[in-house]
């Protein structure tokens, strides 16, 4: 498949991103191509355009099949010594990191202590994860702490 630089120009663009990565996350659990494309709204040539790289196909005419992991870039947020920081990744295996430390940070919120321990000293994407309770727990009660993972186009939160 070919591979295109992809450079959203505009919000409509990032928006039908997250729906190819959706659907690429749903064809990664069992669904066809046209299966995931129609669940999230787009359709089989735009998961082929914006994601070709992430799809492989054994033969001509074969099924196509999603990769375990893919490089495409995503948006995501974090928390940040004075709110939210945004940061952009590349690839799902990155994006799951930062999924795995925001649920480690919800898990520390709700007592577990030692769900913060493995995240002293690291980076991501180059901006230095907050691992202080109560730091965390302060951002929180000041409504600083971001509760979705990917970032919001519309300017608003969540």
């Amino acid at each position: 498949m070919r591979r295109r630089k992809i450079n959203p120009r505009n919000e409509r663009e990032m928006l039908v991103l997250d729906r190819v990565r959706l659907a690429l996350s749903a064809m990664r659990h069992g669904a066809s191509i046209s299966q995931a494309a129609r669940e999230n709204g787009v359709t089989p040539r735009t998961i082929k355009r914006y994601a070709g790289a992430a799809l492989i196909q054994d033969h001509p005419g074969g099924r196509i099949r999603a990769t375990k992991s893919d490089r495409l870039v995503r948006h995501l947020q974090i928390p940040g010594p004075n709110g939210p920081v945004d940061i952009a990744v590349r690839g799902s295996k990155m994006a799951t990191e930062v999924a795995r430390y925001k649920s480690d940070v919800n898990r520390g919120l709700r007592g577990k202590r030692s769900a913060l321990k493995k995240w002293v000293d690291k980076e991501i994407a180059g901006v230095k994860l907050i691992t202080d309770l109560s730091t965390l727990v302060s951002l929180q009660d000041k409504g600083l702490l971001p509760i979705a993972l990917y970032r919001s186009f519309s300017g608003g939160g969540a």
